[in-house]
């Protein structure tokens, strides 16, 4: 066994990998960018060298300086998590050429399995499922039925050159098929110039489904069950869980044998999973196979009780692997979240910045521990008053809650999300509640086209509703009851003008709050030491206990003797009587004040805010790559003005309107932040 490892890596996987070398009693070596120099994998490991500036072109993607790290340190095998030079098989020889062990697959397995179709002739060659279908050209719409009907209806009607829907059809029978190879053609020709066709099966309402394996040195390959993966956004995960809610126990077992199939044909050794995607009658085709550790591999781990990484540790080390086929569990059901450093109400923009605050729901699970089951576990890279550079991927942290069936696992997903408190930087967590509470997602009736077709117009507060919005009122109340009677403790106040506290309020909302009129609600009963209230508000009436603390973000206690968690903020938006109230991803600001103070309150004029019609702000922090617009030059609606970059995304902004550049108030190579003005319009 290896005395020490280098992690190839940063964030949440190296402090994973660190974890479970920690239990092996393995020394770790982490590298680091100078971005990365405070990152909490830097603290975790026994030693760190610097490898190189903050992108990762200039760092953690310099197998040169990986190597001399792996020399300088004496460190014998390198784990390149995810990502980076996971799947790069120069880098897996280099590293083997100077005999150094790389805790993966073998090089000639990941370029075997890199080349998009070279993987699927090895793959039909191993006897895998892949998508009927002709890749050459069809000369007639004659020859186009003959070859659907070869198939079996429904198809897909390609052009070879196409993209944006154009030249691509969906045929269910002879007639559809003649017609849509014709037009197809046509408009291939008309688009692109190309009119080249080609056909193959048309999977309805796909799912994408991936098989966890893993292989050894001595020939021996096993799969751990399988993940669902369908919930994605623009190709990106953001929900998976382990199993699936959809196939049967002979559909996982022919993919889990074919799976073992294409791993034996290239002679893989390691973690690896192969990518499937599922028709609605359960027939599957191969799409491709990941060479590494994937990022959800905890939801296996949970169900199976094994240590993906040991794992993978162990067979690189030479050893066998330590069970069988038949020995592998499936007990329970685990779901992952991704919480990412983005803004869903924003069109999903990476969010960057300072984490003001970094509070995950209490863990009960842990990595790298195969004896505590069936919580909570947070896997991140980050921690509170930590950064996120604006240079790697949005991810801050996997959410990952093991339940015996799968309504336990979204019952606990969905309070562990209302526990986890992140300030400073925007995150998907009022997404992620959104989807857990969905009716179909609840009943496992989805595919890979769930999101776009469930939030076709992007995510909205709206999109979040409440199963129960009076207790939002009711809390807001109980908040407010509670800091009313801390400020009549306060010693030292004037005979007759001391702070009254009453049992009657008035919930006003502020904002896009969904509370469109003032609410009545009376808090009676109040204990202040218990911390009990009977909280009446609407038709409804809320028994409240908890041990909240003014200035504490979270609030748990029981509400008509159910547990409940949610989030408390005095003070936002620059009104320091507003409360800010999130519970099940759905958000309440408001003032709570006594009837007459309400009263007074709606003669108020309203204040309109500022007119920022006349700049272009920039929607996310993120570094000005390029200012395109100079003072005096006259711009039309949806010219570029200037270029954003954040986490290896780039983003272009345009002129909403006709105008005339009057001032450039940010410079290329400055470090923007939300909101802020970069062009304003004379």
């Amino acid at each position: 066994m290896f005395t020490k490892i280098l992690i190839a890596n940063r964030g949440e996987i190296a402090c994973r990998v660190i974890l479970t070398a920690r239990k092996m009693g393995i020394k770790t070596v982490a590298v680091y960018s100078d971005a990365d120099k405070d990152a909490r994998h830097v603290e975790l490991a026994d030693e760190a060298v610097n490898i190189g500036p903050a992108p990762s072109r200039d760092s953690y993607l310099q197998a040169e300086k990986i190597i001399a790290a792996c020399k300088q340190t004496g460190a014998q095998a390198v784990h390149p998590g995810y990502g980076f030079l996971s799947e790069n098989s120069g880098f897996a020889k280099r590293v083997e050429e100077e005999g150094i062990v790389f805790i993966g697959p073998k090089h000639y397995s990941i370029a075997a399995m890199g080349d998009k179709i070279e993987s699927k002739k090895l793959a039909g060659a191993a006897g895998v499922n892949c998508i009927p279908g002709v890749n050459d050209a069809i000369e007639t719409a004659e020859k186009a039925v003959e070859i659907a009907k070869d198939i079996g209806y429904p198809v897909m009607i390609k052009a070879s050159a196409g993209g944006g829907g154009k030249g691509l059809r969906v045929a269910f029978n002879d007639k559809e098929a003649f017609e849509g190879f014709t037009s197809c053609r046509n408009e291939a020709r008309n688009s692109f110039g190309d009119d080249r066709v080609f056909i193959e099966k048309f999977v309805e309402e796909p799912r994408h489904i991936e098989i966890q394996l893993i292989g050894d040195s001595h020939g021996n390959v096993i799969y751990l069950n399988e993940r669902e993966c369908s919930i994605q956004r623009r190709h990106q995960k953001v929900i998976e869980e382990a199993p699936s809610p959809f196939i049967s126990d002979e559909t996982r077992k022919a993919m889990g044998e074919q799976a073992v199939q294409l791993a034996k044909a290239v002679n893989y050794q390691s973690a690896g999973t192969v990518e499937f995607v599922v028709g609605k009658d359960q027939s599957f085709y191969f799409l491709e196979m990941n060479t590494r550790l994937q990022v959800e591999h905890p939801v296996t781990e949970c169900i199976t009780g094994l240590d993906l990484v040991e794992l993978m540790i162990r067979v690189a080390a030479g050893e066998k692997l330590p069970l069988t086929q038949d020995q592998v569990k499936r007990d329970g059901w685990a779901i992952e979240c991704r919480i990412n450093a983005e803004d869903p109400f924003r069109g999903f923009l990476p969010s960057t910045g300072r984490l003001v605050r970094f509070q995950p729901p209490r863990e009960t699970m842990f990595a790298a521990d195969t004896e505590h089951l069936y919580g909570v576990r947070v896997d991140t890279g980050v921690q509170d008053g930590g950064e996120i550079p604006m240079f790697y991927d949005s991810m801050i942290a996997k959410l990952i809650v093991h339940g015996k069936d799968r309504n336990e696992a979204i019952a606990k997903m969905r309070e562990a999300l209302n526990s986890f408190v992140i300030r400073g930087v925007s995150s998907n967590i009022p997404f992620q509640a959104a989807l857990l509470a969905h009716p179909k997602f609840v009943a496992g009736d989805f595919n890979t086209g769930f999101i776009a077709e469930n939030y076709a117009q992007g995510f909205r507060a709206e999109d979040v509703p409440h199963d129960d919005a009076d207790f939002l009122v009711a809390l807001a109340a109980y908040v407010n009851r509670r800091i009313r009677a801390r400020a009549a403790g306060i010693s030292g106040q004037l005979p007759g003008h001391g702070v009254m506290v009453g049992e009657d309020y008035v919930v006003i909302g502020l904002g896009a709050s969904g509370l469109n009129t003032p609410q009545a609600a009376s808090v009676r009963d109040f204990q202040a030491i218990s911390g009990s209230s009977t909280v009446e508000t609407g038709t409804n009436r809320y028994e409240i206990c908890s041990g909240w603390h003014l200035g504490g973000t979270r609030i748990r206690g029981t509400v008509n003797g159910q547990p409940f968690a949610a989030q408390v903020e005095r003070g936002v938006g620059r009104n320091p009587l507003a409360l800010r109230i999130i519970h099940n991803g759905t958000r309440l600001d408001a003032m709570v004040l006594s009837p007459r103070a309400a009263q007074l309150h709606a003669l108020m004029p309203f204040k309109a805010p500022p007119d920022m019609s006349r700049y272009v702000l920039s929607p996310m922090p993120g570094l000005l790559v390029e200012v395109a617009v100079q003072v005096g030059q006259k711009v039309q609606a949806g010219e570029r003005v200037a270029v954003i970059e954040a986490m290896k995304m780039e983003n272009v902004l345009f002129a909403a309107a006709d105008g005339v550049v009057g001032k450039v108030l940010a410079a290329q190579g400055e470090s923007l932040s939300v909101d802020q003005p970069i062009v304003e319009f004379a």
